[in-house]
């Protein structure tokens, strides 16, 4: 069984290295090695890791790749399908994206509340940011489940793509009379974008998901629900919620995934 972890890519160390450690992590909880892929800056890519299985003779084994994304966006709907099918390995499964979902959220919250957020404050979820209607949607669903958590409406702010830009979004909090205004980061490591969360002028930013622990248990629940199961067991090896592709979308929707 090959396990491998599929992230965005990061010209920043820190972010290359947060990464690198939370598949460590893993690779301790599930108890054999992960891989680490990027779909986008660096590599390896996950053609490259997937193919490099096959030049091994590991193409025999099972190949899960779980997407280290926090919504459905291109790179989840085109590029890891796009990879699969390059890299020639016959037996992929590649799991849904981390997000959005209630775990995620409540992961969100928790950091709010360990930075020290308080009831009152304007709290705005800080994305990448997308051009792809499908994975804006999700933003707003993980927003959405944020503001139940907190009791508080909680707006969106974009450190790339997509309007308002996180500082404008600041802005407009406090000109609508904020005491004090929160970025809950929604990156999954450190980077440009959260760079640019914490010059936002934000009184208090979060910082990015992938640092929390209980991320590492629910990428290690990923690829256990898609293991095969042994012999005698009647699981199905293909589970109804992974996503297994086959097949290159027909042409690309949009941008990159927040």
């Amino acid at each position: 069984m090959s396990l491998i972890l599929a992230a965005h890519g990061t010209r920043r160390p820190s972010g290359v290295a947060m990464i690198g450690d939370l598949a460590a992590r893993v690779s301790t909880l599930v108890e054999a090695t992960v891989q680490v892929a990027f779909v986008d800056v660096l590599g390896p890519t996950p053609s490259e890791v997937l193919s490099a299985l096959c030049h091994a003779e590991a193409c025999r084994r099972p190949a899960i790749v779980v997407p280290a994304f926090l919504s459905r966006g291109y790179h989840v709907r085109a590029d890891l399908p796009a990879h699969v099918i390059a890299s020639g390995h016959p037996n992929v499964t590649v799991t849904p994206a981390l997000g959005p979902s209630s775990d995620i959220a409540r992961i969100v919250a928790q950091q709010l509340v360990e930075s020290g957020w308080r009831a009152g404050d304007s709290v705005i979820l800080g994305a990448a940011g997308t051009s792809n209607r499908r994975a804006y949607a999700d933003l707003c669903h993980t927003a959405a489940l944020l503001s139940a958590l907190i009791g508080s409406r909680v707006n969106l702010g974009f450190a790339a793509t997509g309007d308002p830009d996180v500082a404008i979004a600041v802005a407009n909090a406090r000109r609508h009379g904020a005491g004090r205004v929160v970025v809950a980061s929604y990156l999954l490591a450190e980077g440009l974008f959260q760079e640019r969360l914490r010059d936002c002028g934000a009184d208090l930013v979060t910082t990015p998901v992938g640092t929390h622990p209980d991320v590492a248990r629910l990428i290690v629940n990923r690829f256990r629900r898609a293991m095969p199961r042994r012999k005698g067991t009647q699981r199905p090896h293909h589970l109804p919620n992974c996503a297994v592709h086959t097949a290159l979308p027909a042409r690309r929707a949009g941008g990159g995934d927040a």
